[in-house]
């Protein structure tokens, strides 16, 4: 209701993404991730926390430094799930999925007390704590959670019960942190309510809830920080925690004064996605300026080639510019489906290349290597170099990213495409179908494309009668020479490119048919020479997709592997290879370690054999075991010895 953004998401009912990529990932994230991921949660105990009939279980993780132990986050983890249900049941209705909802919700409304409060963690556990440290123990993280479970719900089947109690846990929250003398000036440690409040705002129209995500937002930084004063009521040091920086959270200073993407970076995206969310339903052009600075800085200096974001294990999260090691990237899954929610609102509130691509590029990188192709296990965190021990798991003690993933799989047809009154907005090319409102006009849009593994995409339109309206399409910017042709008459691109889309304008009818050719040569990308564990390094990518080499497919150690600056390399697609991928073929030199001999070093340098090389794309990684892999490889410019 109320909508003020320039474009929005179609509806998910309104959208079908198939084909031969996205058509096999997402029937196994709804028939096999989903259920495995209820199977976990059941196995650990998250739904017996909810019910006050069932004696609690001993912590299966007992509480560590600061008192935080994974299950004070286990609501999160659930509403994930509930959340990524809802959004299957959006396309593909099932009753018993439903009926497994809703018997949850009714454990989670009787748990809920009646000032409005509701995490079973401190209901159950630790209830003398409540509000005690919103610093560390995440409670409106979770409610951020439940709430955002809560409207894609109700939104998918009309049920409003855990929306109705959602609410009254925002009230309550709402009451005791904001800025009147009898309240409390605090807000999230993690960073999750924000975005969750003003989604509820779109569902409700009610101001109070824009207003609460204004405050929290806006309080966020102020001196003095709350979490000090929130330290001392409970007689605590408040230097004493952690990490012992409120970058870590992005409280150091206020929203509008951040200079660069700092701290945990799941956290940060959290942020970020609300804060662009408040710009756009606030017309806050200093505000969305601020996102979009932030944004470009991330791109420019801290991102990785995959679409990942924080390089260290110790904050999960970001360190200084150009810090991108590979072997030890941390690089978390659920950092960079934050960075798609982020540049998912940045394309609704100004289409450029720049989210698009960055949203593209984590989509397909990163995000996907974080779950397996039979979509049973997962990655928490995901290099870009494996000596041989990194795995996927089927559960992890503080399991957020599997629910994560499935949630944005589940609801991926809210990125491909969005609209306005008279936009239309193609962000991502799948194949599938979308049903919109232009005008007064209710228009079809069919793609037809093998995207990534082909650039062709074919666009057709179906509508009862002519209407006028705009066409953006993003233009990637991996792609060099694209070409645009409407009902084969060829587009001049540079008239009509604005921020990376072609925006065609016309009179458009029934049956009305837009060829684009994005060409997809295997290219040779390279790190700005700042990033000094790249130095002298080239990866290899093709379409949005980064290529890996793995021990699976290559001879001898990848390190010892380089590449001519001048040789070639074929894409071939292989449907028996990973579930069916295109596969890059091409010469490279091997270091011969048999020829080195036994001494550890000498006076020459090893000779080198030719080999072939296959690389694969990096999101398929690590699904034929465990084994080495390298996205970045060494070059040379002569031949082996």
């Amino acid at each position: 209701m109320n909508p003020t953004r320039r474009l929005a998401p179609l509806p998910l009912s309104d959208v079908t993404v198939n084909g031969p990529f996205w058509g096999p990932r997402l029937e196994s994230n709804r028939r096999h991730t989903l259920p495995a991921i209820s199977e976990e949660i059941q196995r650990i105990g998250m739904y017996n926390a909810l019910d006050l009939d069932q004696p609690l279980a001993p912590l299966p993780f007992p509480r560590g430094k600061d008192g935080v132990t994974p299950v004070m986050f286990w609501d999160s983890d659930l509403a994930k799930w509930i959340e990524a249900a809802a959004y299957s049941l959006h396309t593909h209705p099932d009753a018993d999925l439903e009926a497994q909802v809703d018997a949850l919700i009714v454990k989670l409304v009787a748990l809920q007390q009646p000032d409005g409060y509701l995490n079973s963690f401190f209901i159950r556990r630790d209830p003398q704590a409540k509000f005690a440290n919103e610093r560390d123990w995440h409670e409106m993280y979770c409610a951020g959670h439940l709430l955002e479970a809560a409207v894609a719900y109700f939104e998918a089947t009309g049920k409003r019960d855990l929306l109705n109690a959602l609410i009254r846990y925002v009230d309550l929250l709402a009451s005791v942190y904001g800025p009147g003398p009898s309240q409390r000036r605090g807000y999230p440690g993690h960073e999750e309510l924000e975005l969750a409040v003003v989604k509820l705002w779109r569902a409700t129209g009610e101001p109070r809830f824009l207003a609460f995500a204004r405050y929290l937002i806006e309080e966020r930084g102020r001196q003095p920080v709350y979490f000090d004063a929130e330290a001392r009521t409970r007689e605590a040091d408040p230097g004493e925690f952690s990490q012992r920086t409120y970058e870590y959270m992005q409280a150091h200073k206020p929203v509008r004064e951040h200079e660069g993407v700092v701290g945990h970076a799941v956290r940060a995206m959290y942020l970020y996605a609300a804060v662009t969310d408040l710009a756009t339903e606030t017309h806050d052009a200093e505000l969305l300026g601020v996102s979009e600075r932030l944004f470009t800085s991330l791109v420019d200096k801290r991102l990785y080639l995959t679409g990942g974001l924080g390089p260290s294990a110790s904050n999960e999260g970001m360190t200084r510019d150009f810090d991108l090691p590979n072997l030890q990237a941390y690089a978390e899954t659920c950092a960079s489906i934050g960075l798609v929610f982020w540049a998912q609102r940045l394309s609704e509130a100004r289409p450029s290349r720049v989210w698009g691509d960055a949203m593209e590029r984590a989509i397909y990188n990163n995000v996907l290597s974080g779950v397996s192709l039979d979509g049973r296990r997962f990655f928490y965190d995901n290099p870009l170099e494996s000596r041989g021990g990194h795995e996927r798991f089927a559960w992890h003690p503080c399991p957020c990213c599997p629910p994560n993933l499935a949630r944005l799989l589940a609801s991926l047809g809210r990125y491909v495409y969005s609209a306005s009154g008279d936009e239309l907005a193609v962000h991502l090319y799948a194949a599938g179908s979308a049903r919109v409102t232009l005008g007064s006009q209710s228009v079809t849009l069919s793609q037809e494309t093998a995207y990534p593994w082909d650039g062709n995409v074919t666009l057709s339109l179906g509508m009862a009668s002519e209407a006028q309206f705009t066409l953006l399409l993003r233009l990637p910017g991996w792609c060099r020479n694209p070409s645009l042709a409407v009902n084969g008459e060829p587009q001049d691109l540079q008239s009509i490119v604005q921020d990376g889309y072609a925006a065609v304008t016309r009179e458009w009818r029934e049956g009305d048919q837009v060829r684009l050719n994005l060409p997809m040569p295997v290219e040779r990308v390279y790190a700005s020479p700042r990033v000094a564990d790249d130095a002298g390094l080239v990866a290899l990518q093709r379409g949005p997709l980064v290529y890996c080499l793995e021990g699976a497919d290559n001879e001898g150690e990848l390190h010892s592997v380089a590449i001519e600056e001048s040789a070639t390399f074929e894409a071939t697609f292989e449907p028996g290879t990973l579930g069916g991928v295109c596969v890059l073929h091409g010469p490279a030199w091997l270091d011969d370690s048999a020829a080195w001999g036994e001494p550890l070093y000498a006076f020459a340098p090893p000779r080198r054999k030719q080999v072939l090389l296959r690389a694969v794309p990096y999101s398929t990684w690590a699904n034929r075991g465990a084994g080495p892999m390298r996205v970045w490889l060494r070059q040379t410019s002569g031949e082996g010895r």
